[in-house]
C-alpha cells in the first residue's frame, strides 16, 4: 500500500489500487516513474501522491509478471529514463481489475449511501 505523503489534503491509497492505477496511466501512452506518479496526482486533483518508495517496486513487480515492458530512452528534460509501456497482458489486467474496482465501488456505496444500518438485537 502506498504510504501517505506529508503533504496536506493528500490521501493514502487504498491497498490494492495502486498496480490498477499504474496500468491505467499507461492504457494511453508510456511514461517515465515520475511522469506516472505526476500522472495520477494531476488526475485525481492532488488528492492522490505516489512515493517513489511504493511507485519502483509497483512498477518493477507489473514488469515481472508480464503486464507492463521497459526500455531506456530520454525524457522531456534530455535525461535518461526508464520509461515504461502496457504490454497485451497488461491490457486484459487492466480491464479486469476495472471491472472488479466497479463492482467493489457500487457495494461500498451501496453501504455508505444506506440510511440505516441493522444492528442485531443482544439477548
Amino acid at each position: 500500500m502506498a504510504r501517505p505523503t506529508t503533504t496536506p489534503g493528500t490521501q493514502p491509497l487504498l491497498q490494492g489500487t495502486l498496480d490498477m492505477m499504474i496500468l491505467k496511466t499507461l492504457a494511453t501512452d508510456a511514461n517515465h516513474g515520475y511522469g506516472i506518479a505526476r500522472r495520477i496526482k494531476q488526475i485525481s486533483d492532488d488528492v492522490l501522491a505516489v512515493e517513489e518508495g511504493s511507485l519502483y517496486p509497483a512498477l518493477h513487480r507489473l514488469e515481472k509478471r508480464g503486464y507492463v515492458e521497459s526500455e531506456r530512452r530520454r525524457s522531456e528534460t534530455n535525461r535518461q529514463a526508464k520509461y515504461y509501456r502496457l504490454t497485451a497482458a497488461g491490457r486484459r489486467r487492466l480491464a479486469s481489475d476495472t471491472e472488479a474496482w466497479r463492482s467493489v465501488s457500487r457495494a461500498i456505496g451501496k453501504v455508505m449511501g444506506s440510511a440505516r444500518i441493522h444492528r442485531p438485537e443482544i439477548a
